[in-house]
Parts: structure tokens; C-alpha cells; sequence
């Protein structure tokens, strides 16, 4: 998996992302309204892309896309 992967199955989620905006240094919630619709969102689309299960402290833990894609990495390895 690659964070360019990654990105662009976000952006194709949100329909408030403009294509190639979003960059790994991105702050997620500095992209948009970010609310818990969005959290949830973001949980299916890693759930079902990835088979892997984010929680609230995920988010907690992460300020940018790069913390999210390396929190998902590490639970592909698990």
C-alpha cells in the first residue's frame, strides 16, 4: 500500500476535497468540517478498503494523513 493510494481514496470519499489538495503533511481536520459524520466515514472507508478497524484514539493519536496511513500500515502488519 502507498500513502498516494491512500490519499486518493480519501479525496474520492469527501466530495469537499479537491483532488490532489490533500498531501501526507496534511492536518485532516483542517480540511474541512471535521465532525464525528466525518470520523465515521473515514472508519468505513479504512474498514472496508483496508479490513482494518480505526478507533477514537487513532484519531486522537493523528494530525495528519501520514499519522492515519501509518496507524493503518501498523495494523495491516498485526
Amino acid at each position: 500500500m502507498k500513502i498516494e493510494d491512500f490519499i486518493l481514496k480519501i479525496e474520492n470519499e469527501f466530495e469537499d476535497l479537491t483532488p490532489g489538495k490533500l498531501k501526507p503533511e496534511s492536518r485532516f481536520r483542517e480540511l474541512f468540517d471535521w465532525n464525528s459524520v466525518n470520523a465515521l466515514t473515514m472508519i468505513a472507508l479504512v474498514d472496508s478498503e483496508y479490513d482494518v478497524m480505526l478507533v477514537a484514539d487513532d484519531f486522537q493519536k493523528s494530525k495528519t494523513i501520514q499519522d492515519l496511513y501509518n496507524i493503518v500500515v501498523t495494523k495491516l502488519q498485526k
